[in-house]
């Protein structure tokens, strides 16, 4: 889906948060039922790890819950945002290029330096693109690994 966008033209679905935010959801929601369904109670163990003192479990598991339940919101806002910032560059580039190419006389040739500048953006983008697939699905198998062998 990140590669779509780099089609003249076209848009990447993954540059709209909701897009982003509900693919996280769905993982983050599946994860937690494979979780429960192999560990049952056990599954609550993940807020605290093992070894932990009293003291220290009244800090801890409040931390653990919040960075928990913010996994799925940091998964979408990390794909949503490297998305966004690159294609909208790439448009803004394009755009400033076919209004260079409006102008009359020597002006005109003045497109080719906005151009020179989207070829290497257009690769990096290329770039960007397939390294945040690999991330995301990188880090989804990384938060199921951890919901099926707890710490």
């Amino acid at each position: 889906m990140n590669l779509i966008g780099l089609i003249p033209y076209s848009f990447t679905v993954t540059s709209h948060f909701v897009v982003t935010l509900s693919l996280s959801l769905t993982i983050f929601i599946g994860m937690n039922i494979i979780s429960i369904r192999l560990h049952k109670l056990g599954f609550f163990a993940l807020f605290l790890p093992a070894g932990t003192s009293l003291p220290l479990a009244f800090l801890l598991v409040p931390v653990e819950l919040i960075s928990y339940f913010f996994k799925p919101l940091s998964l979408a806002i990390r794909l949503f945002c490297n998305m966004m910032a690159g294609h909208t560059l790439l448009k803004v580039f394009a755009g400033f290029a076919w209004s260079l190419m409006g102008l009359s006389g020597p002006l005109f040739f003045l497109h080719l330096v906005p151009l020179a500048i989207l070829v290497p953006l257009y690769c990096l983008e290329l770039g960007v693109a397939l390294i945040q697939a690999y991330v995301f699905s990188l880090l989804t198998c990384i938060y199921l690994n951890d919901a099926v062998n707890l710490h």
